[in-house]
């Protein structure tokens, strides 16, 4: 029986895992790095070490098959947890990728539906992703990364739009957050987004007050489209009820607590851990993401897969004034608050301990920057943050807007002063 027509039966779905996870075990065998690592010889996954992510990034060329001597795409990871790490693929890794994807954007791209990718097209997978996702859905797509200067900026993107009336849209947070700015100064906002059904948000963290913000401008759906890496593929991908579901039928999914590793299940929290079952080139067991998430159960859309709720990386927490804070923290608040687009958080060398919040005012913002500042104020005092300042400024720098997997929250909204 098919996995999708069966709803993704449990049984149906355990024989094809276990039929992948024994081919698995062969890749492995002619991987440097696992060749020889306990457990893969015997094919005992419980009794393989974790495999951190530094392992990869120190010598990613001991992670990949030798027996292979091309390859079909070559990618490069965003170096927003070091340097950029090598990360080629073979055919089979792209087709295995799109479409256990597609079985979960298909509920919300249609055969014939307009796509519309405004993420950058070079060295990340992410717009190819997309692309082939739309294609083998049947769907129009147009390519439009409007930071690529000279090829499809601001303006031409305002006419793109104008005609081809993209359904669905698929962007970065921070590319929304600024187009939106700039169509609402030309009074194009309304214009431009009248055929919009969906914005499938992806690339950066977003938030739910984010998301709600965004789909009230735009009068649209916005979801929170895929989690993954350019090194494991996508892991989870977003239904039509903003939820993020695992993908069970490429990935062993475990959740690291403290000490303790448990296979995924409903009501755990940890770090996430994956052994990739679609990766052909370079495949990985038991790869330490080193993102913190919450596995969930059931959704309104009826998919028996389980959800999970993406914290952000457990490195990516900062201390302001003895509070620990993360980027979901910070921006549950702020988005919460009308008449924001963007933040920057200032921390004092050396120890972080006195710390500047700078907010981004929307172009129709309406009110004293006072009340909005007070109002913030307020909110994170309940949480046991004093800000030591908090500012209001017309546009932060464009490094905060690119998006597209190019950045990191600490490198973009962080900032250290003297």
């Amino acid at each position: 029986m098919n996995l999708v027509s069966s709803g993704f039966d449990p049984d149906v779905l355990g024989r094809g895992r276990n039929r992948k996870l024994d081919d698995l075990w062969g890749r492995l065998l002619e991987v440097p790095y696992f060749a020889d690592r306990p457990g893969v010889a015997e094919r005992r996954l419980e009794s393989v070490p974790i495999t951190p992510k530094s392992a990869l990034k120190e010598n990613p060329s001991a992670f990949l098959r030798n027996t292979t001597d091309h390859y079909h795409k070559y990618y490069e990871t965003s170096g927003t947890t070091g340097v950029p790490t090598p990360t080629p693929r073979l055919v089979t890794d792209t087709l295995w990728n799109t479409v256990s994807v597609a079985t979960v954007w298909e509920r919300t791209l249609r055969p014939g539906d307009r796509v519309a990718s405004l993420l950058p097209s070079d060295v990340a997978p992410v717009s190819d992703l997309i692309a082939n996702v739309a294609e083998y859905l049947g769907c129009t797509m147009l390519r439009s990364y409007p930071f690529a200067q000279g090829i499809s900026d601001w303006e031409r993107l305002d006419a793109l739009f104008t005609g081809y009336r993209p359904q669905h849209v698929f962007a970065a947070p921070g590319v929304v957050l600024q187009w939106t700015r700039l169509l609402k100064e030309r009074g194009r906002l309304a214009e431009v987004s009248r055929s919009v059904r969906s914005l499938m948000l992806l690339g950066e963290v977003s938030t739910p007050p984010l998301r709600a913000r965004i789909g009230e401008q735009w009068q649209a759906t916005v979801l929170d489209a895929s989690y993954g890496s350019t090194e494991t593929g996508t892991i989870a991908a977003g239904c039509e009820h903003d939820r993020q579901h695992l993908l069970l039928q490429s990935h062993l999914v475990e959740i690291l607590d403290g000490d303790v590793l448990r296979p995924a299940a409903p009501g755990l929290t940890g770090e996430l851990v994956v052994t990739t079952l679609n990766n052909f080139a370079r495949p990985l067991v038991r790869y330490n993401t080193g993102d913190l998430v919450t596995v969930g159960a059931d959704c309104p859309c009826g998919l028996a897969l389980p959800v999970v709720k993406v914290h952000g990386r457990a490195t990516e927490s900062i201390g302001v004034g003895g509070v620990r804070l993360t980027a979901e923290a910070i921006e549950s608040i702020i988005y919460g608050a009308p008449g924001i687009t963007g933040y920057l958080v200032q921390l004092k060398r050396p120890d972080g301990q006195a710390g500047r919040l700078v907010l981004e005012r929307d172009v129709d913002a309406t009110g004293p920057d006072e009340d909005l500042r007070e109002g913030l104020r307020s909110r994170f005092a309940e949480i046991g943050v004093q800000w030591s300042q908090i500012v209001s400024v017309a546009q932060l720098p464009k490094l905060s807007k690119a998006g597209g997997s190019q950045k990191n929250w600490k490198r973009t909204n962080l900032q250290w002063v003297d």
